[in-house]
């Protein structure tokens, strides 16, 4: 039996570019090109390097370069459409010349994503989850893809006491909202992920119940997206700082394929391409020992 055999998670593919998921998770890479993320903030400000870290994360890897310019991480104040593409025409201009994988953009505002769904990209990745009134038709406009992330507040409020009954329950159900809007926009269904949003608006204890969790998700028909990379619950749990959370991070990977995920956003790409062919071929040989009981 192979991995097709899992209830749920559907087909992956955006503007006719299949993705190897169900044969295989997914890694996606991350590409900031903002002064102030969280983990790699200013570091690829520069055009050029830019440029380079794409390429390097392709050669190392990656399935998808996923590019944001505006942070969201806790406590971010938002930037303007215009700032946003002036940070990421030059750089996705070049991208889609010279690199071979799916290109997706991290924004929530329709405007940036007509712009670069018009260069060429090939999904928004929203954390706001079509939040923005006109963005679920631009993307079916464009029959471009799309990530749609839970999040509780907004980033620069979100993690002032998140407060859940159940939370896997609550996420379940905004995503389920989520998908629906999305299908209803015009929206192909193979191209639309789901992300549960960890770290946005989420406990540290919110988070280990979401990844202790993630199969719960795997019957919305649609694939699950995880992206826990270096994130402050793992600097919580180990103690670690920021530059020393490579190991955490990639245990995080390896849990989330165990637990049916369709694919995983990270900075440390060859790492975590490692780290999922070695989970996902332990998931498969005990999807295939349950189905031979």
């Amino acid at each position: 039996m192979t991995r097709q055999a899992r209830p749920g998670g559907g087909r992956w593919e955006w503007r006719s570019r299949a993705l190897p998921w169900p044969e295989r998770p997914v890694v996606m890479g991350i590409l900031n090109l903002t002064p102030d993320s969280f983990s790699d903030g200013g570091r690829f400000f520069d055009r050029e390097r830019a440029v380079a870290r794409a390429r390097a994360m392709v050669a190392e890897g990656a399935d998808i370069v996923d590019v944001g310019a505006e942070s969201t991480r806790p406590g971010a104040e938002g930037v303007s459409a215009a700032e946003e593409l002036d940070r990421l025409i030059p750089v996705l201009e070049r991208l889609l010349e010279e690199i071979d994988v799916p290109i997706s953009v991290d924004t929530s505002k329709a405007e940036v994503a007509r712009a670069v769904l018009g260069l060429g990209c090939h999904a928004i990745n929203d954390v706001r989850a079509l939040g923005d009134g006109a963005m679920a038709e631009v993307i079916a406009d464009a029959g471009a893809g799309v990530v749609l992330m839970h999040m509780k507040g907004e980033p620069r409020t979100m993690q002032a006491s998140p407060h859940y009954e159940d939370v896997v329950g609550e996420v379940r159900h905004f995503l389920e909202g989520a998908i629906k809007r999305a299908c209803a926009a015009g929206i192909a269904s193979s191209g639309i992920v789901v992300d549960p949003g960890i770290g946005f608006g989420k406990t540290v204890d919110h988070n280990i119940e979401l990844l202790a969790r993630l199969d719960e998700l795997a019957d919305l028909g649609v694939p699950v997206l995880v992206g826990t990379s270096r994130k402050s619950f793992i600097g919580s749990i180990t103690g670690r700082g920021l530059d020393d959370r490579l190991a955490g991070s990639i245990a995080s990977v390896a849990i989330s394929v165990l637990r049916g995920t369709a694919g995983v956003r990270v900075h440390d790409v060859p790492q975590a391409v490692d780290s999922v062919r070695i989970a996902a071929l332990v998931e498969r040989a005990g999807v295939s020992r349950e189905a031979a009981r």
